[in-house]
């Protein structure tokens, strides 16, 4: 009785649990019906700041596939925010991740009565509680406190199939440079550099599942987040220059805290496989954009200079942004989620900033 009473509560599994990882717990976590928050960590260090904010760490490393063996059943939605390596032309991290949800057959719907089920499921959480106490690999138990509670969750009732419901954090960096344009989510993708090529990967490993039936995966593809603490203050103590506004590209933005509105939206009412713009109705050029900021604070706004200038003193990955620009259109976040953003636009946050300008190391 007590393994189903535990069962009994909504499982979300959160992947990649920094800042807007954290965003979306809280939101969660103050819904009525309130869900058991599980949060994948590389660090056993971590686990008692995540407690602290009401989740329940597991160890798991995306890097290592043997370690997320007790992934495979503990949610039926999971946020992945993790990012792809910082090398390559693939993301296997997401491909690990997949591996690790995509164990079907031994969570697949029961098939017999109605008490044979519930016999199943408290049989099936009392085996995997047990298994939970033995490392991945090796013949004595585990230690650590981690991971021994986090039960799978029960298979379903009879007749209907396990899919893993996952929202994947993707990029607007996936359609490369559109020379300003106005664009939706049926543009097609164009990566220009490796950091999109990646995100690009990861998106097409989680069609595929979907097509296997192993997930029920959508997209949210995501431009500049900001927030109070994520804002460009420190370049703009540095001077660090901008484009003249001849040569400057547009970018697009969305606040942390909407940003984790739109996840955990997209994870209940996202539609199977579907791309959403997950951006405000800015349109600001970079410059203009850190003008905006500047102004807010009080400080001088960053020197301009030509493309030209730009590609001959510039950092490499600052120029890679300097190098795209577009507008997003997020008719598709507002028609069909219904999102009604917290901020719609950069302006209306800024106003709300303290005035003067803050330390900035």
């Amino acid at each position: 009785m007590k393994a189903t009473r535990i069962l009994r509560r909504p499982r979300v599994l959160i992947v990649g649990c920094g800042d807007v990882g954290l965003r979306c717990a809280q939101r969660l976590l103050a819904r009525a019906t309130q869900p058991r928050v599980i949060a994948l960590t590389t660090r056993p260090e971590r686990a008692t700041s995540l407690r602290a904010h009401g989740l329940t760490p597991i160890v798991g490393d995306l890097d290592a596939p043997r370690s997320l063996r007790r992934l495979a059943g503990i949610a039926r939605t999971v946020l992945h925010l993790a990012p792809p390596p910082s090398t390559g032309a693939d993301d296997p991290r997401t491909q690990a991740l997949i591996a690790a949800l995509g164990t079907r057959a031994r969570y697949r719907a029961a098939r017999g009565s109605t008490s044979r089920t519930r016999r199943m499921r408290t049989a099936f959480a009392a085996s995997h509680e047990r298994a939970l106490r033995w490392p991945a690999c090796g013949n004595r138990p585990a230690r650590s406190s981690l991971n021994r509670r986090i039960v799978p969750e029960p298979p379903l009732a009879a007749g209907r199939s396990v899919r893993v419901r996952v929202v994947y954090a993707s990029t607007t960096g996936v359609y490369g440079d559109c020379a300003g344009a106005l664009i939706d989510e049926t543009r097609p993708v164009r990566p220009a550099n490796a950091r999109a090529k990646r995100r690009v990967a990861a998106e097409r490993r989680l069609r595929r599942a979907n097509v296997r039936g192993t997930t029920a995966a959508s997209i949210v593809r995501i431009p500049g987040i900001y927030a109070q603490d994520r804002l460009p203050l420190a370049r703009i103590h540095q001077g660090k220059p901008a484009l003249v506004d001849a040569d400057d590209v547009y970018t697009n933005h969305i606040h942390a805290d909407d940003l984790a509105a739109i996840m955990v939206r997209v994870a209940e009412h996202g539609r199977i496989g579907r791309v959403v713009h997950a951006s405000d109705d800015t349109v600001l050029k970079m410059g203009t954009y850190f003008d905006r900021v500047a102004d807010a604070f009080g400080l001088p706004h960053v020197p301009r200079i030509s493309r030209g200038t730009a590609e001959q003193t510039l950092d490499p990955m600052v120029l890679s942004f300097m190098r795209e620009s577009r507008r997003l259109s997020n008719a598709r976040l507002r028609r069909e989620l219904r999102v009604v953003l917290r901020y719609p636009t950069v302006d209306d946050f800024l106003r709300g900033v303290p005035s003067g300008a803050p330390d900035v190391k």
